[in-house]
């Protein structure tokens, strides 16, 4: 495990009480370097929807926590937010919520001259994910292959 996923997995340890204790969904946190910058991100969710008031709340139960155990030696800056509307599908649970649902796949290689597949989600299993396309043909990606898939919205 790599000092990155070290962090992600404690800081997911310390935050998901937090979260349920407020009724939320902890969506995914990620510790990630932008800009010279390292982020500690924890994205919420509930029915309805994330208001700032929330994730304020969250947030200054997650930095008591954070200061106490003291496990990331970088600095960093910490959020608690939305995951938004094109929060990428990752769980178990983001493919269950989504089935049925319009989604938007990007693939790391170009598949057939290609690099964005919309469709329908038809099936997923721990490899693999299967689309409907318009015309109602099925098309099966491996989640290796997968470099962006979540919900599509179109406006």
């Amino acid at each position: 495990m790599s000092k990155r996923e070290s962090y992600e997995k404690r800081a997911e340890e310390l935050i998901l009480p937090i979260v349920e204790e407020n009724g939320f969904e902890l969506v995914d946190v990620e510790f990630v370097k932008e800009g010279g910058t390292w982020y500690l991100r924890a994205y919420i969710d509930k029915e309805g929807k994330i208001a700032v008031n929330d994730c304020e709340t969250v947030s200054r139960a997650f930095n008591v926590k954070l200061d106490e155990a003291d496990f990331i030696e970088e600095s960093y800056i910490m959020e608690v937010s939305s995951p938004g509307l094109w929060r990428p599908l990752k769980k178990e649970k983001d493919y269950v919520r989504s089935m049925g649902k319009e989604i938007e796949i990007r693939t790391y290689k170009p598949i057939d001259r290609q690099k964005e597949f919309y469709g329908i989600l038809a099936a997923y299993d721990a490899n693999s994910v299967t689309i409907e396309i318009e015309d109602g043909t099925k098309k099966t990606f491996q989640k290796t292959d997968i470099a962006l898939i979540r919900l599509a919205f179109d406006f």
